[in-house]
């Protein structure tokens, strides 16, 4: 229940329909659904079948999945570039080993994915992740899943052990996404002190990474109050610092909100985490250092792994046009900032990816959204 009618949704459940006979399965631009289908595919279909998608997921790496899968015994070949889609994918005729060993500073799509298939491998899987582990609740949210699927997991520090089970059928409703909810945290963030709303559907306990919007925005000066309905957010006051540090490793989806946030406010960061950001929609941090450049930001790598988001010589010229990068983020990040002056958005059905009904939800807050 409360499944999203974002593109990405729907297309996975489409491919994954008893209907659906093909065996092309073309997953457009949703990551998730490559990663997981790579795997899926990989442990359970009979027949030779090729996975695909759009010109940029086939520059989206997939190659540690598949080295693990095919150490695992699976049939997978490039039909391109070796490490990226499109491939095709051939019948697992026997399994090899039941232990793999990976980095845990990639994906948690890849790890979560390898976690779902593993109960029904004739030997099941046990899973070895080096650290550092990046995206931990993603992985925890996962196996929180599995379980509730009556699928036993023994974790005994980084590994994971699944025997042989079967999933059972349950009945799940699907709480609202804190990924969504954190471009409504940066509308109030940048809007006059008492400005209010309710995100109905958010939970406070909650596997979702991109929780961190709660804490990260009390700095910003957004209180959160839970209720039955969902989340309160209330703007309470200025942010209580110049300067911010921010490990994005848990949730790197929030690094484009909070930075353009940061941005009109002023406030600078001192920034890790980033590294998932090039392997994304398309390279966010390089698409964040273009379209922020515009408003006269600096995002510098000062060294490896460590950044400097300078927002001091912030300007908002009228109507800055913003590139969206067939990225759907961008577009709901950039948003925020016609609060400070009016701006185009490129693209605009970008959001249909994740979050179709955002600029409707935005025009009914009473934001002007003019369709050229």
């Amino acid at each position: 229940m409360n499944l999203s009618e974002a593109r990405d949704t729907q297309t996975l459940t489409a491919l994954l329909s008893p209907e659906n006979s093909s065996t092309t399965f073309d997953v457009l631009d949703a990551g998730t659904a490559m990663r997981f289908l790579t795997a899926y595919l990989a442990v359970s279909t009979e027949k030779a079948v090729t996975l695909t998608g759009t010109e940029r997921m086939q520059q989206r790496p997939i190659g540690t999945l598949v080295d693990s899968l095919k150490e695992i015994g699976a049939d997978i070949k490039y039909l391109k570039s070796a490490g990226f889609p499109p491939m095709e994918i051939n019948a697992l005729k026997e399994q090899k080993k039941n232990k793999i060993i990976i980095p845990g500073n990639i994906s948690s799509q890849y790890i979560s994915a390898l976690l779902m298939v593993a109960p029904t491998l004739p030997q099941g899987l046990v899973i070895e992740i080096v650290p550092p582990i990046y995206s931990i609740p993603y992985i925890n949210m996962t196996i929180s899943l599995m379980e509730k699927a009556g699928i036993k997991v023994i974790q005994e520090a980084n590994t994971y052990t699944i025997s042989k089970q079967e999933y059972k059928t349950i009945s799940h409703t699907v709480e609202s996404d804190w990924s969504a909810a954190s471009y409504w945290y940066s509308y109030i963030a940048l809007s006059p002190l008492g400005s209010e709303i309710l995100l109905k559907g958010l939970m406070k306990k909650s596997y979702q990474g991109d929780q961190a919007i709660v804490e990260i925005m009390e700095n910003l000066g957004v209180k959160t109050t839970f209720n039955n309905e969902g989340a309160h957010l209330k703007k309470v006051s200025s942010p209580g610092s110049s300067l911010l540090s921010i490990d994005f490793k848990k949730f790197p989806d929030l690094a484009q909100t909070v930075l353009v946030c940061c941005a009109p406010l002023k406030v600078n960061l001192q920034l890790s985490g980033l590294e998932s950001l090039r392997i994304k929609e398309t390279d966010r941090i390089a698409a964040l250092q273009a379209e922020l450049g515009k408003f006269g930001c600096q995002l510098i790598e000062e060294e490896a792994g460590k950044w400097f988001f300078n927002s001091e010589n912030f300007i908002a010229e009228e109507n800055i046009s913003i590139h969206t990068y067939e990225d759907h983020r961008m577009a709901m990040s950039f948003a925020p900032l016609a609060l400070i002056a009016p701006l185009t958005i490129e693209d605009v059905d970008v959001v249909k990816k994740s979050y179709p009904g955002f600029w409707k939800d935005l025009d009914s807050v009473g934001m002007e959204l003019i369709e050229k």
